[in-house]
């Protein structure tokens, strides 16, 4: 039996680990944007898979309103937050069941997205609706961002949709949540 040395060995392995690499870049875009723009928004190109990965991130976005809607229910101290709680926790499954259709009927698509990470809001106190104030007006700007992206870069007409009503409903929702933030705290 022929031996090789290990110098040689872990050359090889470093070279598959580079090609594996490269050729993970280089055909999946969502890879890609996974590698290089995690601080970003950015979705990537409008190429075949745009719609797929917006679908995924407008997923997570939903989610992430019902992570934090979840922390508010709990700790809210003014009735119109827990009120707000029960709005998100009602509306966001149909939105985010509407998303996993399209993914499976368009791309065969069935994978669970992950939940984001959300701001860790704490306990109730009398800061604890500000601070939700403040996650949620940031999470609603990070939505509208990620739909006007969309608006320019998809062909299908359920996006656009989609994103012109998401953006509607969140440009909307900031000018609520910051007029009754600067009434309750003065921001």
């Amino acid at each position: 039996m022929k031996t090789i040395s290990i110098y040689f060995a872990f050359g090889l392995m470093a070279a598959a680990l580079f090609v594996g690499v490269g050729i993970g870049y280089g055909l999946t875009p969502e890879y890609r944007v996974n590698m290089f723009t995690k601080d970003a928004m950015s979705l990537g190109s409008a190429d075949r898979t745009f719609d797929l990965r917006y679908a995924n991130a407008m997923i997570a976005h939903h989610r992430g309103a019902m992570l934090l809607a979840e922390q508010l229910e709990r700790n809210a101290t003014h009735p119109e937050m827990k009120d707000l709680a029960g709005e998100i926790l009602k509306n966001e499954p149909a939105a985010i069941a509407e998303l996993y259709a399209w993914k499976k009927a368009w791309y065969g698509d069935t994978r669970t997205v992950r939940d984001p990470v959300v701001a860790n809001l704490g306990t109730s106190d009398e800061k604890f609706d500000q601070r939700f104030l403040n996650a949620i007006i940031a999470h609603h700007e990070l939505g509208v961002e990620m739909t006007r992206e969309a608006r320019t870069k998809t062909s299908r007409t359920e996006i656009l949709n989609n994103a012109d009503a998401v953006e509607a409903f969140l440009s909307g929702g900031i000018v609520k949540l910051s007029e009754i933030r600067k009434g309750w705290y003065g921001i």
